[in-house]
């Protein structure tokens, strides 16, 4: 024995396998499991579980209204709707500016997940003046109908259901203003920008509904 070394024969040597020479101290960082780095939870955002919370609210309340129109319409004795309430071409061309807004409300969170805050606040700009016009033209149908909320049935199942969606337009533009101030104050980024995406919800939810009401009252016969 040399040097305090263990005296190992060459014999023994060949029988010995390359982890047994190796020295203590290399064996065991050879044998240390190599660990994976730590994976990041990705959660939702409490706000976006608040709006669809939220929206299954709405739902339920919509549905209501549905069940109303529907009610009324089993128990009248006149024609529902009435014969001059049909689609023409200014409903439809109102109707298909709104349900294009729920694109380029989609487009303002395609470009705020590609940090583009300037993009972004363009086609927010773009989606709150086509809902604008919509209200718009809600106003102007309202002025120009044939019959009141007091008339008949159709009439009150008519201005409640498109009173209250027209309530939730406005409060979709009023949504949008308010994202467009805090966009402006630097509040959104490609990785934090739950209120638009929060404010996306709301507004599909808003044209979905009126894809609902505008077949209740103008083509289902």
């Amino acid at each position: 024995m040399l040097g305090g070394a263990p005296d190992i024969s060459i014999r023994d040597r060949r029988r010995l396998s390359p982890a047994d020479v190796r020295p203590p101290q290399v064996s065991r960082t050879l044998a240390a499991p190599i660990q994976a780095p730590a994976r990041r939870e990705q959660r939702l955002p409490l706000l976006v579980v608040g709006i669809v919370l939220f929206l299954g609210s709405e739902l339920m309340f919509f549905a209501s209204l549905f069940g109303m129109y529907f009610t009324l319409r089993a128990r009248s004795s006149g024609l529902f709707p009435p014969p001059d309430i049909k689609v023409d071409s200014t409903r439809l061309l109102f109707t298909s500016i709104l349900v294009a807004s729920s694109g380029t409300m989609q487009m303002a969170v395609h470009r705020i997940r590609q940090g583009n805050v300037a993009s972004m606040q363009r086609w927010i700009w773009l989606t709150l003046m086509m809902g604008a016009v919509f209200l718009g033209g809600q106003a102007h149908e309202w002025l120009s109908l044939p019959f009141q909320i007091s008339t008949d049935a159709y009439g009150s199942a008519f201005y409640t259901m498109t009173g209250f969606h027209g309530l939730h337009v406005f409060a979709g533009l009023m949504v949008m203003l308010v994202v467009l101030g805090r966009a402006a104050a630097g509040a959104y980024s490609a990785e934090e920008h739950a209120g638009i995406e929060v404010a996306a919800y709301y507004w599909h939810f808003v044209d979905v509904v009126w894809i609902g009401l505008f077949s209740t009252l103008f083509i289902i016969r």
